[in-house]
């Protein structure tokens, strides 16, 4: 058998073992969150690609208790951190503090923050102010925090799930473009149809609920990003993921639709649809992305990487509908 064939074989029964533990998280998740398949496959496939995830819906759809079902389920350390006005840096990354020893001596000591967690739920980060907001940049991006010029490495994996109210804006921070494109997807979040509302009530509303089993452990999880960065993908999906990002650039791509595009997203956007494809593919139990990976995760990938021109507002235009107009003409 030759080396490539051992590293199929060795990739494939690595692959099937992965496999049936997302089935079996994602089927535990779905049991407690209940009406929301598309936002916990979404959900799962930011952790599975190594990314960030933007929760954004209404209060009361369960976005806080999503995040925690998922840090028990896939047996990472979950923290909370509830963003207010009045929060510091220091509160979410740690401080120094003064310390004398047995001996007299004088020196400072590092207190961790919460940040210093595998998955960190940003509870309503755009109430916080710039300066809050702008500590979770470095820590998103390189993976460790740096206070009194010292470095601190964070845990592996280590990922941010924010969440965000989309109605009341007063007193709130809109989170800055630099941030915006540090979360790999953003991920609407509706309402349940009827049938998933009514199990919600009768679940919700007993004497006691179902809590929620770990399923994954996070060397499991660290194993599946491994496996989606091996995943192979299509020379056809690399050239259409190009094709899709690039056309939602201003002066780019349909010059009728280009004309709506204030601001369009950067190799940043490319690099996530690649991963998401890859681990939206998994999810699905497949180790191959397809255009029908890339079509479902555009308006997700892109929605927070590009801004409409006011002519374009004005008109009734809409970033969701400008991205479906953009995958039908490059996704085919």
């Amino acid at each position: 058998m030759s080396a490539a064939a051992r590293e199929t074989d060795v990739l494939s029964r690595e692959v099937d073992a992965v496999v049936e533990k997302i089935a079996a998280a994602r089927a535990e998740v779905g049991a407690i969150i209940m009406g929301q398949g598309r936002v916990v496959d979404l959900s799962l496939t930011v952790l599975l690609a190594g990314g960030h995830g933007l929760l954004i819906g209404v209060p009361g759809l369960a976005k806080t208790k999503l995040v925690e079902t998922l840090g028990v389920v896939v047996g990472l350390d979950a923290r909370r951190v509830q963003f207010t006005p009045d929060l510091m840096p220091s509160d979410i990354l740690g401080s120094e503090v003064m310390e004398e020893g047995l001996d007299g001596k004088r020196g400072f000591r590092f207190i961790r923050g919460p940040i210093f967690a595998q998955l960190l739920m940003a509870d309503e980060i755009n109430r916080a102010s710039p300066r809050t907001q702008s500590a979770l940049l470095q820590a998103m991006q390189e993976h460790h925090v740096t206070v009194a010029g010292v470095r601190h490495d964070l845990p592996r994996p280590f990922h941010v799930l924010a969440t965000q109210n989309p109605l009341e804006q007063e007193g709130a921070y809109p989170l800055p473009e630099a941030q915006l494109d540090r979360f790999l997807l953003q991920i609407d979040v509706g309402y349940p149809d009827r049938e998933a509302e009514r199990r919600i009530l009768i679940a919700t509303t007993g004497d006691r609920e179902k809590p929620a089993r770990p399923i994954m452990t996070s060397e499991d999880l660290l194993q599946a990003q491994r496996i989606v960065r091996r995943a192979p993908i299509g020379e056809r999906i690399v050239e259409s993921i190009l094709d899709l990002v690039r056309a939602a650039r201003p002066g780019e791509g349909d010059p009728e639709i280009s004309r709506a595009i204030g601001w369009g997203p950067g190799p940043r956007a490319a690099q996530a649809l690649s991963l998401a494809a890859r681990a939206r593919a998994l999810v699905d139990g497949r180790l191959s992305p397809s255009l029908d990976d890339v079509a479902a995760l555009a308006e997700p990938a892109l929605k927070h990487r590009m801004a409409l021109t006011f002519a374009a507002r004005a008109d009734g235009e809409t970033i969701p509908g400008v991205i479906e107009r953009l995958a039908a003409k490059t996704l085919r």
